[in-house]
């Protein structure tokens, strides 16, 4: 009797450690996964099409990923007359409290003589119960952007916008030189340590290249582990 009971104690063990390793994988597989936003504005399409990619890297970095355009400023008859690019219906539009809800948020910022666009801006003018409630202070911030050319404002676009971060208390994460086709001297190309970035053209012609749409991908994928990192700490 004494050994039927101890080799069911045994059996008894070995299932709670099959219980036991299934619920830590389950708890794994539970854990919930950062979501990050990214908010752009697109008047030709350049930055949308580099929004893809950084939701590619973000996603292959492991978190949630929410593609969303800032509000639009400009009437139907002036976008008529601009040629401008019809806006994605699968992308809603951002709302202050969008970026509250994200783990961490990735901006697409056209430049407009070295700055951010006026539609950016308004969407930062409207958080400001956000930061009245220091709702955004700690939550991580990147940055791309699309210029006309090499000099037409790929640094200055995303160093101008970060007083915008500081102001909220929010943690700009830029990507340095943690991808090496930053440094390649080959081709022309847009981005820099701030950001990733694509030249456009004077005319808006030229399409973000592979090499520009590489990084943007890079990009979201190093955000997607900063945001984890933070949300693991």
């Amino acid at each position: 009797m004494g050994c039927g009971q101890s080799g069911k104690h045994k059996r008894t063990t070995k299932e709670a450690k099959k219980t036991d390793a299934k619920a830590e994988g389950k708890a794994a597989t539970d854990v919930k996964k950062p979501t990050i936003l990214i908010a752009y504005y697109s008047t030709y399409g350049h930055i949308e099409t580099m929004a893809g990619s950084v939701a590619e890297g973000v996603k292959s970095g492991g978190a949630k990923v929410k593609i969303m355009r800032i509000p639009e400023t400009l009437g139907e008859e002036v976008l008529k007359k601009m040629h401008a690019k019809a806006k994605n219906p699968d992308h809603p539009v951002v709302t202050p409290e969008d970026i509250k809800g994200a783990d961490g948020v990735i901006f697409g910022i056209p430049t407009r003589f070295g700055m951010a666009s006026a539609q950016v801006k308004a969407l930062i003018d409207a958080t400001g119960s956000l930061w009245q409630n220091g709702s955004l202070v700690g939550k991580p911030a990147g940055i791309f952007t699309s210029t006309g050319s090499q000099n037409g404002g790929q640094e200055t676009t995303i160093m101008t916008f970060i007083t915008q971060l500081v102001h909220h208390g929010m943690l700009f994460i830029p990507i340095g030189y943690s991808h090496p086709d930053l440094q390649r001297m080959d081709e022309v190309k847009g981005g820099s340590p701030y950001g990733a970035g694509c030249l456009a053209g004077p005319d808006g012609s030229r399409q973000p290249s592979k090499l520009e749409l590489g990084i943007a991908e890079h990009q979201g994928k190093y955000m997607a582990g900063v945001v984890a990192k933070l949300a693991s700490a």
